[in-house]
């Protein structure tokens, strides 16, 4: 487990402005600027754990101010998804901020962040393609588009996703690539329980058996990175891997692969970074982790 310390805004405790429209964002940003300072941003959903704390906390050491958004993207999610019950705890959340000095909080509804008469998309391929694709084909765009907003309407100087979405981090770097977004993308590392399980906010769902159940991915996904450090038939290892986990509970593999670490291709040469990256499903919660191999 990442230990995730405090104090490392300059007025910790104090509640972080909030503000809902893009012009109050920028109002604050631009003054900022004024002063030669520079921001960071930490774009998120909502429901904050440890994870995204220690993502505000890079911020801080990167940067001046650090800007947090909440907001729900209606866009990344299918019709048959959480969006309606996806956990919104907005009062939590910035308390937990000001915990951490964070100067400002983006909290919009969707009408600001997709004014009535809004058809512009943002489709992205690449790293985009294939593991979350192959289960949620929109999902991606709605991510890169939603993201490309948040970029714009902020103007940070950096901006900081977490790896425990490994997949949605790439595909972001290549967007503001592509786009030529003048922003330092930053991976935050994954922040797991004293158990292993990745946080995230839908751990929320987990019924006390399931949550027994749910260490059982990393470990298993260790035992694999493991064998193929080792020199073992990757193969046989995902395979044998992937039957471990449906004995233990878990009700389905959506994907349980292993990737160029930068690319996200299959791997193809000796020696490249790799990237073990999994989804399954435990009851009605959709669990993804990935670690590097």
């Amino acid at each position: 487990m990442i230990e995730v310390t405090r104090s490392v805004g300059s007025e910790v405790g104090r509640r972080p402005v909030i503000v809902r429209t893009v012009a109050e964002l920028r109002t604050h940003v631009d003054a900022w600027r004024r002063a030669g300072e520079t921001v960071a941003m930490v774009p998120t959903m909502g429901a904050l754990h440890e994870g995204h704390l220690s993502l505000v906390e890079e911020g801080f050491r990167r940067a001046t101010h650090v800007v947090v958004s909440i907001f729900v993207n209606p866009t990344q999610f299918a019709p048959h998804e959480d969006f309606q019950t996806y956990p919104r705890t907005e009062g939590t959340d910035v308390e937990k901020l000001a915990g951490l000095g964070t100067d400002l909080v983006f909290a919009p509804n969707a009408l600001e962040m997709y004014p009535l008469g809004s058809v512009t998309r943002v489709e992205v391929a690449g790293p985009a393609l294939g593991l979350e694709t192959d289960f949620r084909p929109h999902f991606f765009s709605g991510v890169a588009t939603v993201v490309a907003k948040l970029l714009v309407a902020c103007a940070p100087d950096i901006a900081i996703f977490g790896e425990k979405d490994y997949q949605q981090l790439a595909v972001v770097r290549q967007m503001v690539r592509d786009l030529m977004i003048p922003v330092e993308i930053v991976g935050g590392a994954t922040v797991r329980e004293a158990d292993g399980l990745a946080m995230s906010s839908r751990n929320a769902y987990l019924s006390p058996r399931e949550r027994v159940i749910a260490p059982r991915l990393v470990a298993e996904m260790r035992r694999v990175a493991e064998t193929v450090r080792a020199g073992g038939d990757a193969a046989s290892a995902l395979a044998t891997a992937k039957a471990a986990l449906l004995a233990a509970g878990f009700d389905r593999v959506d994907y349980l692969e292993i990737r160029n670490a930068v690319t996200l291709a299959a791997p193809s040469e000796t020696g490249e970074p790799l990237r073990l990256l999994a989804a399954l499903w435990l009851g009605r919660t959709r669990l993804i982790d990935n670690i590097a191999v």
